[in-house]
């Protein structure tokens, strides 16, 4: 061990660090509020949030290996504010019996908690300030997992079904404000009756959430959009307002019509006027923008709709850097908790990385995070400090694979 790593040795291991910065007293709100620890004698509601975290941020494929691996933190579990690792049976029955609603809760409380620290940086060239970005991913579950959940897949064999998780992110901050937990089934649209937006914002999604009524009401109420319009949309052209043909090679807006779409209300025919940007990007591909936006430019538009990836991204680093394919539960409600918890536990690593000023991919941190989990280190020294070194073995005769090796010293 260096002497820079023993400088940086702390009495409190790294989860512990990890744990402090959620403020408990909000959450012991929210678990009167619920009546969450209502007829429980132990195994309390921060204590299964604790256990879950731990899972979650160690990578842990089971309950079982998550009480297994508490069980070995022996005397360090006095740290979290806790006399012993639960047996699995507990942590089960307490994912089956203790409502989600809690936990569901505390992440939309951390949310506006942390606002404030995460909403710091702005895209260039944007000119609204509330700029948000929603989309869905669906988490896959198979057949005996579907049944614990009240889905009847057909047949036998590992036939999949899932749940479907609806996310609203702030662009700037690149973090989520809201989030919506229905089957997989559900439509996309109907999510969009579930937001609320207030008067100035800019909203990006997909042509699978085209909602004519609802983009109707958002113009009334001055929200704006910015979505591709559909294949089979039977846009009626009013007028022309630019035509500009670019070269072989050339990328940008080449053209913009004033439209109408018609849509119905109360049985009655309606009329949506939209602004309709043809664009076409660097690779040749052509893509058809509709916003109710008349102001900003139709080059911002375009932008606008290149930022949309960023949502798509929040749900890369989810499915990649959390255990979302293995679940502790054969529940619905146990498998909305292990959501809402992996989703607190996304939000802290963000907080983490602002904290320390850190420029290491989320990846990164994620993993040095894990690594290090019960370690006695300085929490932000191993954030700003920690290193990935890859190493490559020789290529043997036998092609022994490479070996990936995180470092700290």
């Amino acid at each position: 061990m260096s002497k820079d790593t023993i400088k940086n040795l702390v009495g409190q291991p790294i989860f512990k660090q990890v744990m402090k910065i959620l403020p408990r007293e909000q959450f012991d709100f929210l678990v009167i509020q619920c009546g969450s620890d209502r007829y429980y004698k132990s195994f309390f509601s921060w204590e299964q949030l604790v256990v879950m975290l731990f899972g979650i941020f160690s990578r842990c494929d089971s309950m079982g290996e998550v009480c297994d691996g508490m069980r070995a933190l022996a005397g360090k579990l006095n740290y979290l504010g806790m006399d012993s690792a639960p047996s699995k049976s507990t942590a089960g029955d307490a994912l089956r019996d203790r409502d989600n609603e809690v936990f569901k809760l505390y992440y939309f409380a951390m949310i506006k908690y942390f606002e404030p620290l995460l909403s710091v940086s702005r895209k260039e060239k944007i000119s609204f300030e509330k700029f948000y970005a929603f989309d869905s991913t669906t988490i896959t579950l198979f057949s005996d997992v579907m049944k614990g959940v009240g889905r009847n897949p057909k047949g036998d064999g590992k036939k999949k079904g899932g749940l479907k998780v609806h996310m609203l992110t702030d662009v700037h901050s690149d973090m989520a404000v809201f989030a919506k937990i229905s089957e997989a089934k559900m439509h996309d649209k109907k999510f969009l009756q579930h937001l609320n937006p207030s008067k100035g914002s800019m909203l990006v999604f997909d042509k699978a959430y085209n909602y004519y009524r609802q983009f109707a009401e958002w113009t009334d109420e001055g929200v704006y959009f910015v979505c591709r319009l559909k294949d089979n949309a039977r846009a009626e052209v009013q007028e022309v307002l630019l035509e500009k043909p670019l070269g072989k090679g050339e990328f940008g807006v080449y053209r913009i019509d004033h439209i109408h779409l018609k849509y119905k209300k109360e049985k009655q025919e309606k009329t949506l006027c939209l602004r309709l940007v043809y664009y076409r990007d660097e690779q040749g591909r052509k893509y058809k923008f509709i916003t109710n936006n008349w102001d900003i430019t139709a080059e911002e538009v375009a932008l606008i709709y290149k930022f949309r990836w960023t949502i798509e991204t929040t749900f890369k680093k989810l499915k990649q850097n959390f255990q979302l394919h293995f679940f502790y539960s054969d529940t619905e409600n146990g498998i909305k908790t292990q959501i809402w918890c992996t989703l607190i536990a996304h939000l802290l690593l963000n907080v983490i990385r602002v904290i320390s000023k850190s420029k290491k991919a989320f990846s990164t941190v994620a993993a040095l995070i894990r690594i290090h989990l019960i370690s006695h280190l300085d929490l932000m020294w191993v954030i700003t400090e920690g290193r990935r070194a890859y190493t490559k073995r020789r290529k043997s005769r036998n092609k022994s694979p490479a070996t990936v090796q995180m470092s700290l010293f």
